[in-house]
């Protein structure tokens, strides 16, 4: 079996988020892909980020009628620090077997070095990488290139179009009262007029 983690906060979960999940399942032949939705990240420790277990029920409800998406609290009940080394520690205990991948974003691998366990990461997974808007392709080559030297490990460039949409612009909107049907699922549009969530 071949599985990606894709990590983030989906804070709510958008558009660009399922791009980016339908594209890796194609283009990498995924068997699936497991949203991990952020408990306790170092990197946005100062941020405040809506409550984990409303974050997961958002993502189920939204991905439930796709058969090869599935979300996982692990991040979320956890009680330290969400470290990428300690979630694909804990996912390759549960199935050894399988082919494990990483999906994160091109700001992720410019910043890898700060994380925890670099080479412990590298080890536990193949590390895909999707493109964001920002990054000249001289950059993230020589970046790619510069890690995989240094670790001795293939990053893998997930080359697919660009949709950069911002969970910080929909919060936003929402607060303001504007309309984002355009750039979150109809699931999600439809359950966020039935709370207050982000208002």
């Amino acid at each position: 079996m071949k599985k990606g983690i894709f990590g983030g906060t989906f804070d709510p979960i958008h558009n660009g988020h399922i791009h980016v999940a339908y594209e890796a399942l194609y283009k990498l032949g995924l068997d699936q892909i497991i949203f991990v939705p952020a408990g306790n990240p170092p990197h946005k420790m100062r941020k405040i980020i809506t409550d984990g277990e409303k974050r997961v029920e958002l993502i189920r409800k939204v991905i439930s009628e796709e058969k090869k998406f599935k979300v996982s609290s692990y991040e979320v009940y956890k009680k330290d620090l969400s470290y990428t080394y300690e979630t694909l520690k804990h996912f390759n205990s549960l199935e050894p077997s399988t082919e494990w991948y990483f999906i994160t974003g091109m700001d992720c691998l410019m910043q890898i070095d700060t994380w925890k366990n670099v080479a412990g990461i590298l080890e536990k997974c193949k590390f895909v990488v999707f493109n964001r808007m920002g990054y000249k392709k001289e950059e993230i080559y020589d970046q790619k290139i510069n890690i995989e030297n240094k670790y001795n490990k293939e990053i893998i460039l997930l080359d697919i179009p660009i949709l950069e949409i911002s969970s910080t612009l929909i919060r936003e909107k929402i607060r303001n009262g504007e309309n984002v049907s355009y750039l979150i699922p109809e699931k999600l549009d439809n359950l966020l007029k039935n709370i207050d969530l982000y208002k």
